[in-house]
């Protein structure tokens, strides 16, 4: 599995897009809702992609952490991770450097 997941090179955006086909499909029902949720990790650091000093609820304070946003479908049927995207602040995209694929 650690191997899968380290070196398979595969297109997330399309596994995602086959996964809300399947979640429609299987988990859509008229009492459905979506949910959306900030998730913060607390990160070490500054190298790993839109970490920042910032507030995250993991922590309950201003920590180094990385901010995603998480979209799930839920219904009485279950429910299913249907779209993410990473927060990137400020000081991330206003720095051609760190938005380079590989920082020098």
């Amino acid at each position: 599995m650690q191997r899968f997941l380290s070196e398979a090179v595969w297109d997330e955006d399309a596994v995602l897009a086959d996964v809300r086909g399947w979640v429609v499909e299987h988990l859509g029902t008229p009492d459905a809702a979506l949910g959306i949720d900030e998730t913060g990790d607390v990160k070490k650091g500054r190298s790993t992609v839109g970490v920042q000093r910032q507030y995250t609820g993991a922590a309950g304070w201003i920590e180094n952490s990385q901010v995603a946003v998480y979209l799930t479908d839920t219904s009485s049927e279950g429910q299913a991770l249907i779209g993410r995207s990473l927060h990137l602040p400020v000081v991330w995209t206003d720095d051609p450097e760190r938005l380079s694929p590989i920082a020098s």
